[in-house]
């Protein structure tokens, strides 16, 4: 199969105002989408799951200062240049970005997305065509790629975060794999909101502390809520290696007349991925248990 003209496409996106990065980020996650087998209906539907991973990887270019991401721009304007059609929830084509529904891409396109090769030259070509230095860095790492011979004298480039290009890259992919591992549910509470504008109420948290142990990896995190995240975080509750419910039950008062009390969750079984590969490592809950658990401020 060619792949030429597929990607003569990826290198002429139409940026649209300020120069903006949608399209090609949102085309990197559908590389990913295909990638992962997630890709299956031959419909793209715009789901809280495709948000949150668009989201995710717009963190890389938020030093721009640009408008909040809103995935929806990119999902309906795509159609403009054949990757995708465009459509509303009842079939037809749709004529604006509020009432996209679903794309369907093109069929040849998602053979080229199904093709390793095409994968590995499709994100070069984004990344390199589309992003400033520091940025392309970033993304080489989150897509799993080596930074090629021609941006080596750019990997130390200045890099308008908290963090370094390459820290970025990897907080961001710890986040997507955690998050979408435990399919966007707590892993103490079991509670599950998405929304396709504002993300999920989960977060991606460490186990052994990041700043201690600069760990980002996914055996070292577990998807919980805000209220689960900050009582994990300064030790009311950890896991043991069962993966069971431990609370702290003498540290402190609470009181939950419309949900169940964090004391009554302990021994309770931490809900975890299907897919084992996610299960939080012991090395690290062992650490947590002991530098973290019972521990008053």
């Amino acid at each position: 199969m060619s792949f030429e003209r597929w990607l003569g496409k990826l290198t002429k996106l139409n940026p649209g105002r300020d120069n903006a990065p949608h399209k090609p980020l949102l085309l990197l996650v559908f590389l990913e989408v295909v990638e992962t087998g997630d890709f299956v209906t031959g419909k793209l539907f715009l789901t809280p799951d495709l948000a949150y991973r668009f989201d995710t990887f717009f963190q890389v270019v938020t030093h721009r200062r640009t408008a909040r991401p809103d995935v929806r721009m990119p999902f309906h304007h795509l159609k403009t240049q054949g990757f995708w059609t465009a459509h509303v929830a009842s079939g037809e084509l749709s004529k604006h970005r509020s009432t996209t529904d679903y794309a369907v891409p093109d069929s040849e396109f998602v053979k080229a997305c199904s093709d390793p090769d095409f994968r590995f030259r499709a994100r070069h070509l984004l990344i390199s065509t589309h992003f400033e230095p520091a940025e392309r860095n970033a993304l080489y790492h989150l897509v799993g790629l080596e930074i090629p011979n021609a941006d080596h004298v750019t990997r130390d480039a200045f890099f308008e975060v908290s963090h370094d290009a390459e820290d970025t890259a990897r907080s961001a992919r710890f986040r997507l794999d955690i998050v979408s591992a435990y399919n966007y549910t707590c892993a103490l509470t079991g509670y599950r909101v998405t929304t396709i504008a504002s993300g999920t109420i989960v977060d991606a948290a460490h186990i052994h502390q990041f700043s201690n142990s600069r760990n980002n990896d996914p055996k070292n995190g577990i998807a919980l809520c805000k209220n689960a995240h900050w009582m994990f975080d300064i030790g009311l509750w950890t896991i043991d290696d069962d993966y069971r419910v431990i609370v702290a039950a003498d540290a402190f008062s609470e009181s939950s007349p419309n949900q169940k009390p964090l004391a009554e969750m302990h021994g309770q079984k931490l809900l975890l991925p299907a897919n084992e590969w996610f299960w939080p490592s012991k090395n690290h809950l062992a650490w947590h248990r002991s530098h973290r658990f019972g521990r008053r401020a």
